[in-house]
């Protein structure tokens, strides 16, 4: 069975991370300290807020959402799904709260 669009854009964007620098992990064995940079795919959030296609930390502090879209995908919306993100982040996850987590940064997949 091939891999679906979804999946290989994952891999295209694990491996743009991996080059920069940061430590990808799932969700399901996430470890905030692990690495200065840590993006951890595939984020489940509180009840009523989705999932967030990664979710990066820098010092063991959320920092930023990386929203996947597909190529010529418009930005509306976008702002909207952002604020879920930063209201949605489980107590465990935000050891401090951060306000410019409302930033999304946008791969073509």
């Amino acid at each position: 069975m091939s891999p679906t669009p979804e999946q290989e854009a994952r891999v295209k964007i694990d491996e743009m991370l991996d080059k920069a620098g940061w430590d990808v992990q799932d969700f399901s064995k996430a470890n905030i300290q692990a690495k200065q940079g840590v993006a951890i795919r595939e984020f489940q959030l509180e009840s009523g807020h989705a999932v967030a296609d990664y979710l990066l930390y820098v010092d063991g502090k959320a920092a930023g959402v990386i929203e996947a879209k597909k190529e010529g995908a418009t930005l509306s919306g976008v702002e909207s799904q952002s604020d879920k993100y930063k209201n949605g982040l489980p107590s465990l996850f935000h050891p401090t709260i951060i306000s410019s987590l409302r930033k999304s940064i946008l791969f073509s997949g």
